[in-house]
């Protein structure tokens, strides 16, 4: 198997709504007898980008460490391509558990490397990840038109390349993409960048996908104060089956409420909104006087 069948094989593997079994499944992996050695070390890369999103950091920092030393001892063995492949997810996964540990700076050269390892390696699909990552940081260090030229590189080459694995990227770029240009004020401009991403998740994205997308373009309405169309939306996300449960959701249907005038109404969204946000470990950390308002706006 090839660096590129297997990048599908990573792909299907991943439950990113579930990290500590796919955790499990890359564990499984790499035990399996017809693996080979840089099968391996590709899958333990995985097991560390799950552990980093279960916030075990220091778990993660060690595995990487291990890969990086058997690749070395490993290198004599691995063809030219397989060495540009491991080297490729170890620098990505690298700067993922530094991104996510608040350290952009130190995580956006491991994104660089990644990116000019997977084209060594011809892997579009990483590249386009690698650069996708990059934005991320950039955006942290220079702010949203940092991250905007970069996410508009990325979705040049997406757009143009013949590979699924890069054209499969197009739906979170231009996602990422439209909150750069909201995060810097224009909203119209994003408005249309969350309609492209929409068009493109109807394409070949899961249903959660297309509802996160549907709920971008509610929430840059009422950026525009279009209240009623966003609320629309929004209520109509409440009625599916993951919608009901999204505290995003709700708190989007209480502040269109609001602003419309309804807030008694609104009350008791931003009440469910809270509840559910409330266990949102990333948002009690870094925006806690979000969480602070609704319980404040609720009716409890």
């Amino acid at each position: 198997m090839g660096p590129q069948e297997y990048e599908q094989r990573i792909v299907k593997t991943w439950d990113f709504e579930d990290p500590a079994a796919s955790y499990d499944a890359f564990a499984s992996a790499v035990e399996s007898t017809d693996v080979t050695p840089a099968e391996s070390l590709v899958l333990r890369t995985q097991q560390a980008r799950a552990l980093g999103l279960q916030r075990r950091t220091e778990q993660a920092d060690g595995l990487l460490d291990a890969v990086a030393t058997d690749l070395e001892a490993a290198s004599s063995e691995l063809s030219e391509g397989e060495t540009h492949h491991v080297r490729a997810r170890l620098e990505i996964e690298r700067g993922r558990v530094l991104n996510s540990g608040g350290r952009a700076v130190d995580a956006r050269p491991h994104f660089e490397a990644a990116y000019d390892a997977a084209n060594l390696a011809g892997l579009e699909g990483l590249a386009v990840d690698a650069l996708h990552m990059s934005a991320i940081a950039a955006g942290t260090i220079e702010g949203p038109s940092a991250a905007a030229a970069l996410d508009a590189r990325a979705i040049a080459v997406a757009e143009q390349s013949i590979d699924p694995a890069a054209r499969r990227w197009l739906g979170a770029l231009l996602h990422n993409l439209g909150w750069d240009r909201h995060d810097a004020g224009a909203f119209a401009e994003a408005l249309e960048i969350f309609r492209r991403a929409l068009e493109a998740r109807l394409e070949e994205g899961s249903r959660r996908e297309i509802e996160i997308a549907r709920w971008c373009v509610g929430r840059c309405l009422r950026s525009l104060e279009r209240y009623s169309e966003a609320l629309e939306i929004q209520e109509t996300l409440a009625e599916s089956a993951s919608g009901s449960e999204d505290g995003y959701v709700y708190e989007e249907i209480g502040e269109n409420l609001l602003a419309l005038g309804r807030g008694e109404e609104a009350a008791t969204y931003f009440s469910r909104a809270h509840e559910l946000l409330s266990d949102d470990d990333w948002l009690a950390d870094n925006e806690s006087e979000r969480l602070e308002r609704l319980l404040f706006l609720s009716d409890d």
